[in-house]
């Protein structure tokens, strides 16, 4: 347990030659200035403007998915090429370990264990997601959450497809650049487990701040959950697949229980 708690630094990631360690600095604020760090600070003056309405944060809403053309196969077009967007960042994290020579079974992204990496994302995504639902509504109850709408799409044939296809995006490109890729880069350059787990975990509360107080909170919580079993298990897919189930029902079944239930805000 103690190992979990404070894990030790594993031997064979420092890079000690300095040209390197300025690379790799350079290369972090390049990647996340045009991915998920971008969206991070975006989420924040989301939340800024949110703040200085006057209307409590728990009388607004924000959506997530939402439609970008009229046209309904237009639309669809779109969704799907906001989902490549999301497949392409997180490629982008893969390649540059790659390229910097690391192995990418070496961060879990190996196809040797699918079962087992399987059945270990479904309770990942057990252990988050219904915990997770709960600190919503209770954010939401305090006033520190706006309601979240996971998706405004209408209600088109291709809707379930679409919101699959972006459930899964997300949490490719989440997963890999923002736990694989960042806390690799970061034991690169000597940080401890604590403070990688930690800037990983705010990163990820940092582009959901769109939502409110309980938004970053509970992905924080979730950052530190998934970045302390990659650093002990390294095993990526399992937190892929957590992520990706988790936003499936998030996506899906609002579509499906919004207006049929009165608990959703």
């Amino acid at each position: 347990m103690r190992d979990w708690i404070f894990p030790p630094r594993p031997g064979g990631w420092l890079v000690d030659d300095r040209a390197e360690r300025r690379l790799i600095r350079v290369e972090l604020v390049v990647v996340f200035a045009i991915t998920l760090g971008l969206a991070g600070l975006s989420s924040l003056v989301s939340l800024v403007d949110s703040l200085l309405r006057t209307e409590a944060l728990s009388d607004q809403s924000v959506a997530i998915n939402v439609p970008q053309a009229r046209a309904g196969l237009l639309d669809l077009v779109r969704q799907l090429l906001s989902a490549l967007r999301l497949f392409a960042w997180g490629a982008l994290g893969a390649y540059l370990l790659h390229r910097a020579g690391i192995a990418l079974a070496r961060v879990g992204l190996d196809l040797r264990r699918k079962g087992r990496d399987v059945l270990v994302g479904v309770g990942l995504a057990a252990l988050i997601g219904l915990p997770g639902l709960g600190f919503y509504l209770l954010s939401y109850a305090l006033g520190i959450n706006l309601a979240v709408a996971p998706s405004t799409l209408g209600d088109l044939w291709w809707r379930p497809i679409a919101l699959v296809v972006l459930a899964i995006g997300n949490a490719w490109a989440e997963e890999v650049l923002v736990v694989g890729y960042f806390i690799t880069r970061l034991r690169q350059l000597g940080l401890s487990e604590g403070r990688s787990l930690w800037a990983s975990a705010v990163l990820r509360g940092s582009y959901h701040l769109y939502q409110g107080f309980g938004g970053f909170l509970g992905n924080v919580v979730m950052g530190l959950v998934f970045g302390r079993f990659w650093q002990r298990a390294n095993r990526l897919w399992p937190l892929v697949v957590a992520h990706a189930l988790i936003d499936i029902v998030a996506f899906v079944g609002y579509s499906l229980l919004s207006g049929a239930v009165d608990w959703l805000p």
